[in-house]
């Protein structure tokens, strides 16, 4: 049984390995051979809670498992995420810590990025300067050839810091700006990756076929997508109808023209509908998390460690 932590897992090649896994994800969900629940979630009274997903595939190298995350008071978190072989009962696996989590959502909004920009996207515009932005811009880089990247937070010292490391890991240019208008005019990819509770962009400053990914707040209380972008889109995906349709809170789309017009990126990603109609066309893809995508990164990033 292999025991891997957030070190193990820091490795460019990676992200490639975890788009892989969770194309084949998408691949075993449009074919009813993809286990994937809502997730669930035990409280504990004002504590907070533990959130579990469970999942794996009922066919192709069958692989089952679950992950557990917590959202208790304090600033030490931890994940852990256990892979069993079905055929043999074996635990192949177990990951700890946070870096799965954010792979594994990094690979989902790669996977976005691949079947929903334009071919020859080649300029982004980040928003954020976290662990989730560091990761999605990782994703884009893998599966399109990059020449520029702008990335605005509030904080100036975590800008810089993200410019100077994300240029040193990609081998691109990532330029800090000073804010997000500036950041987002001329992208062809967005990517939002913000704990903003309000809007952080505007739909005046998207270029046509421009295409975002947003991973933030996305309820009806607290979002960081407007929906003037919304809006704007001609084509608005997310990774899990389920799960959408499950938030504790409502989804920020809940109500609205569109809200019944999400589609399900598994139907892109496999070629049942097409991820953007134009090449002026502006997309849009609401990352929520489909639930077991973790368990089959896991099982391929445990399998290319050993």
């Amino acid at each position: 049984m292999k025991i891997l932590t957030d070190a193990d897992l820091d490795k460019r090649e990676f992200m490639a390995i975890a788009i892989d896994a969770v194309s084949e994800s998408f691949r075993l969900k449009s074919q009813g051979d993809f286990v994937a629940p809502p997730r669930h979630i035990v409280p504990f009274t004002d504590k907070g809670s533990l959130v579990f997903t469970i999942g794996g595939s009922t066919s192709n190298e069958p692989v089952a498992g679950f992950r557990v995350y917590d959202t208790f008071h304090g600033e030490r978190h931890q994940q852990l995420v256990a892979v069993w072989r079905t055929e043999t009962a074996e635990l192949i696996g177990i990951v700890i810590g946070e870096r799965l989590g954010a792979v594994r959502t990094g690979a989902i909004g790669g996977v976005a990025i691949r079947h929903m920009s334009n071919p020859d996207a080649s300029r982004v515009g980040v928003l954020g300067s976290g662990q989730q932005a560091r990761t999605q811009l990782e994703a884009a880089a893998t599966v399109r050839k990059l020449e520029h990247v702008r990335v605005f937070s509030r904080s100036d010292e975590s800008r810089r810091k993200f410019a100077l490391e994300m240029s040193e890991r990609l081998h691109v240019a990532v330029e800090p700006v000073a804010s997000a208008q500036i950041a987002v005019e001329d992208a062809d990819i967005v990517l939002c990756a913000t704990n903003s509770n309000v809007p952080v962009i505007e739909a005046a400053w998207l270029k046509p076929g421009a295409h975002i990914n947003t991973v933030g707040p996305k309820t009806t209380a607290a979002h960081e997508i407007g929906l003037d972008v919304v809006a704007r889109a001609g084509t608005i995906a997310t990774d899990s109808l389920e799960q959408m349709n499950a938030y504790d809170k409502p989804f920020f789309l809940a109500g609205s023209p569109v809200g019944g017009l999400v589609c399900d990126l598994a139907q892109i990603a496999c070629g049942d509908i097409s991820g953007r109609r134009t090449r002026e066309e502006i997309t849009l893809f609401c990352s929520v998390g489909l639930a077991g995508t973790e368990v089959l990164v896991a099982a391929k990033i445990i399998a290319a460690a050993q």
